[in-house]
C-alpha cells in the first residue's frame, strides 16, 4: 500500500542507545497524538484477546547530528509539517509538564535537539529529511 503521507523521526546519532530508543518511542507517540487519523484499528486475535492499534503507515527512523536535527526543525517548520521535538534537558525531567517547561525556556534556533519527528505530505518530508541517514 502506497501512502500520500510519511512519518520520519530522526535521533542524534552521538546518543546511548537507551536514549534512541526513548526519544524514539515519544516522539512516536507524539504524532499518534498529535496528528488525527494515524492510529489505525484496535487488534484482536482468536483467542478473544485485544490488543492497542498502532500507526496505519511505517515509521522511518533515521540519525544525524545536532546541525542536521536543528536543519530538519527549522525546514519542517517553514512547511508547516507536524513537528515534535525532544531536548536534552528533558533526559534530566520526570514528567510531561517540566518537559514543556524546558522547551520553552529557550529559542527555537538554540534547542539542543537530541529528536526531530516530522509528519507530512510524502514528497515534503521526503524533501525535508533528504541526505539523512536511516539509523543501523
Amino acid at each position: 500500500m502506497r501512502f500520500d503521507t510519511k512519518i520520519g523521526i530522526v535521533v542524534r546519532s552521538d546518543l546511548a542507545t537507551w536514549q534512541r530508543l526513548n526519544v524514539t518511542a515519544f516522539l512516536a507517540g507524539a504524532v499518534a497524538g498529535g496528528v488525527p487519523g494515524m492510529v489505525g484499528e484496535p487488534y484482536s486475535d482468536a483467542s478473544g484477546n485485544s490488543y492497542l492499534p498502532t500507526f496505519r503507515q511505517p515509521v522511518l527512523v533515521y540519525e544525524a547530528d545536532l546541525a542536521s536535527l536543528r536543519s530538519v526543525r527549522e525546514r519542517a517548520v517553514g512547511r508547516g509539517m507536524d513537528v515534535a521535538v525532544y531536548i536534552e534537558e528533558m533526559f534530566k525531567t520526570g514528567n510531561d509538564t517540566d518537559n514543556r517547561a524546558v522547551v520553552r525556556g529557550v529559542v527555537a534556533g538554540e534547542l539542543e535537539l537530541v529528536g526531530v519527528a516530522v509528519h507530512g505530505a510524502k514528497n515534503g518530508v521526503d524533501k525535508v529529511l533528504k541526505g539523512l541517514r536511516l539509523h543501523p
